[in-house]
C-alpha cells in the first residue's frame, strides 16, 4: 500500500532572527519569524507526511499556543511525525520539495538540507530532493518577506514497526 501526502508552509522574513531551513542555518539578514525555529522546508515536509498518514496537520500535534515548542528545532519535529508514521508501519519512499525564496541563493545549502531530511526520514540522500526557486519579485516572497516551502512525499506500508 502507498500513500501520498502534500504539504506546504510559508512564513514571514524579519531582521534579527535566524534563518533555518532543513536543518540548516542559511546566513541571511533576515530568517524567518515563528513559534518554534521556523524552518519552512522541515515543516512543509512534516505537513507532507502527516496528510500521507490521514492526521492532521503540525499545528495539531505542535500548537503555537503551548510553550513546550517555543523555539524548538524543527528537526526535532520531523523526527517525532516521523514516529508517528512507524507507529503507523509507513515508510519514506521519496520526498520532493521546493524552496521558494528571493535571496539569498540556496543552492550551497541544498545537499545539507537533503543530508539532514534523509537522516531523519530514514531514507537515502537520492530519496529526497530539494529544489531552489525565486519569485521573480512578485508577492510577498519575492520582495523578500517571506519564505515558503512545499513538499509530497510518497510512502509505503513497512513489513512491521519500524524503529
Amino acid at each position: 500500500m502507498f500513500r501520498i501526502g502534500i504539504g506546504t508552509d510559508t512564513h514571514r522574513l524579519v531582521k534579527g532572527r535566524p534563518l533555518f531551513l532543513g536543518g540548516v542555518h542559511v546566513t541571511s539578514e533576515r530568517g524567518a519569524e515563528g513559534h518554534s525555529d521556523a524552518d519552512a522546508l522541515c515543516h512543509a515536509v512534516a505537513d507532507a507526511i502527516l496528510g500521507a498518514l490521514s492526521d492532521g496537520d503540525i499545528g495539531v500535534h505542535f500548537p503555537d499556543k503551548d510553550p513546550q515548542w517555543t523555539g524548538v528545532n524543527s528537526m526535532e519535529l520531523l523526527s517525532r511525525v516521523m514516529w508517528l508514521a512507524r507507529k503507523q508501519c509507513l515508510q519514506v519512499v521519496n520526498v520532493d520539495s521546493t524552496i521558494t525564496l528571493e535571496s539569498p541563493r540556496l543552492r550551497p545549502y541544498i545537499d545539507s538540507m537533503r543530508d539532514n531530511l534523509a537522516g531523519v526520514l530514514g531514507v537515502d540522500h537520492g530519496c529526497v530532493s530539494v529544489k531552489a526557486k525565486t519569485a521573480e519579485g512578485l508577492d510577498a516572497v519575492g520582495k523578500g518577506l517571506a519564505v515558503t516551502a512545499q513538499a509530497v512525499v510518497l510512502m509505503e506500508k513497512a513489513a512491521k514497526e519500524t524503529a
